[in-house]
């Protein structure tokens, strides 16, 4: 049997060598030929075909946990479990190779970002192919071949604006990978017809080129490192589980090499710490506040409770209690089963032009990472090389330069923190500069994600997929609910009239802002389009990127024409 994907005649004999029941639509690159091997595709296979009807039942777990809270069930802790939580146990101890967590830095899986992370001096970087990144064929594919070189210490760009050749430091940050979650497919990878759970493909890959090359580079022998995204139930873990244990028994690996860090990044999610930790237990290096999703998380699981209405987004802060309560319990279930407690995203981004506000934004940071230092946690993110040496003094100074607080910050008084703590309303205004900010913000983050980027700096701070989505459910929320303003435009009822008002005037401020030439070249007429249609739906959509997705979805039949799903 001939198992090649062919690609348009115009090139002759190029095709991706695939097992039985693997199909390649993405276009074909010699440079991606070499991590999507046939053996790798194999391994990526296995995986689906194993796990595929666990991965289906968890997500339609998902949507029965919905449907309840639709009809007004609120989250909370599961009595089934309750001896998981009460009981005394601990995850496997914390590796040495990756014991000093104090500042990670985030961000996608582009060639000079790598580079770049990886010499920013943090302790690690996360390279994601999650929120920052736009899942597009060459995005997904060149990022493997990525973190591959980065890996076997090859990897090299040459900026050619600046004549710049960028290379790797002799000491570099450690490495975690974030996968996409579980609820993303590959549509440019076909198994057995269906489309691969993108989750899957970012794993397989990356864990069947790299895990020996890791191990070598990253000491202590243990690896590869990841970060799990947008669980909501313990179940999603158990999953997580079995599949590193088919991994490392495919390598030929000791049993908790992979170790993974949980973003609670949901708020079902909350109520099931001890229980995902439980579930990875020989794979756990902890657990990590994903605030900007699980806010957008808050909005979505209430979607139908109008008594639960968000103020503006920049007010929901960490000292909002229900954030606090989220904040401080992660920290004292962490500690309790051995592991890191990873506090959240710096989101500012450093302001060249202008020294007094640069300075006032660095000195946001540094209240927020001493308030984080403070509670207990042993790290956190940064999303700009710029914040690093602030993070790290601010963390190297309460800590004393010792690697975590797991065994010296217990956090026991946050034993007594309830669901009801957990679910409190977050308290202030809404106002119509508020929803302004959301759409400005939603229309052109969705624009760079049409476009190829996933991570995009808006009036000075780092968007991602995640704070898009805060502002796209929202929206939804104050317009499903027509809320009455309460701030600036105190009175005024948040409709459609006013909505689409709105958006025409902040699609003009838009193009003021980035130039016409810009604007017309852009996608930014199609995310309005998108944006709006989303903010305005009857039933909100579980995710802004899955509509998205379809726009950048670029398949190459065998009769060689290009197509999109959209």
């Amino acid at each position: 049997m001939d198992h090649r994907t062919h690609l348009p005649s115009t090139v002759t004999e190029s095709y991706y060598d695939v097992p039985d029941g693997v199909d390649i639509l993405g276009r074909y690159d010699e440079e991606f030929a070499k991590i999507l091997k046939k053996d790798a595709l194999k391994f990526v296979a296995d995986l689906q075909r194993e796990f595929r009807s666990d991965i289906k039942y968890a997500l339609e777990k998902r949507k029965e946990a919905k449907k309840r809270y639709n009809e007004g069930a609120l989250p909370g802790f599961d009595p089934a479990t309750s001896h998981i939580r009460e009981e005394e146990w601990v995850c496997a101890p914390v590796p040495p190779a990756a014991a000093d967590r104090k500042v990670e830095i985030t961000g996608p899986v582009d060639r000079k970002m790598v580079i770049n992370a990886l010499n920013s001096g943090a302790k690690v970087f996360m390279a994601d192919f999650e929120d920052a990144l736009s899942p597009s064929w060459e995005n997904l594919m060149s990022g493997q071949v990525n973190l591959k070189d980065a890996l076997d210490g090859t990897i090299s760009f040459h900026d050619k604006v600046r004549n710049r050749v960028y290379k790797l430091n002799e000491q570099t940050a450690k490495l975690f990978v974030r996968p996409r979650g579980w609820h993303l497919p590959e549509a440019h990878i076909l198994i057995d017809g269906e489309p691969a759970t993108g989750c899957l493909v970012d794993f397989g890959l990356y864990f069947y080129h790299n895990y020996s090359a890791f191990r070598r580079t990253q000491g202590a022998g243990f690896g590869p490192f990841f970060y799990l995204p947008k669980m909501e139930h313990s179940r999603e873990a158990k999953i997580w589980n079995s599949v590193f244990e088919k991994a490392e028994n495919v390598a030929g690996i000791e049993r908790g090499s992979i170790r993974a860090t949980v973003l609670i990044e949901t708020l079902p999610a909350v109520f099931q710490m001890n229980e995902i930790l439980y579930e990875l237990k020989d794979h756990s290096v902890g657990l990590n506040c994903g605030r900007w999703d699980y806010i957008f998380s808050y909005v979505k699981t209430f979607q139908a409770h109008p008594d639960r209405l968000l103020p503006d987004r920049v007010q929901v802060g960490m000292t909002q209690h229900f954030m606090k309560s989220y904040s401080d319990l992660l920290i004292r279930t962490c500690h309790r089963r051995g592991v890191h407690a990873m506090g959240g995203m710096a989101a500012q981004i450093p302001i060249k032009d202008d020294p007094v506000a640069n300075e006032a934004a660095l000195e946001l940071v540094r209240k927020d990472k001493l308030r984080e230092v403070k509670a207990g946690h042993d790290g956190t993110w940064a999303a700009h090389p710029g914040l690093i040496p602030a993070c790290m003094e601010v963390f190297n100074n309460i800590m004393s330069n010792a690697p975590h607080q797991i065994e010296t910050v217990k956090r026991e008084d946050a034993a007594n923190i309830t669901a009801e703590d957990l679910l409190q309303i977050p308290v202030g205004v809404r106002t119509e500069e508020g929803l302004r900010l959301n759409t400005r913000v939603g229309i052109q983050y969705l624009a760079a994600w049409l476009s190829g980027s996933g991570c995009v700096p808006l009036y000075n701070l780092m968007e991602d997929a995640a704070t898009a989505e805060i502002s796209r459910v929202q929206n939804w929320q104050w317009l499903k609910y027509e809320v009455e303003l309460n701030g600036d435009g105190a009175g005024e009822k948040v409709n459609k009239e006013l909505f689409d008002r709105v958006v025409e005037e902040e699609m003009v401020r838009i193009e003021k802002e980035v130039g016409t030439e810009k604007f017309e070249k852009g996608n930014y007429k199609e995310a309005c389009k998108i944006f709006a249609r989303q903010c305005t739906s009857p039933e909100l959509d579980d995710f802004l990127t899955l509509e998205a997705y379809d726009y950048i979805v670029l398949h190459r039949p065998k009769e060689g024409t290009f197509k999109t799903l959209n």
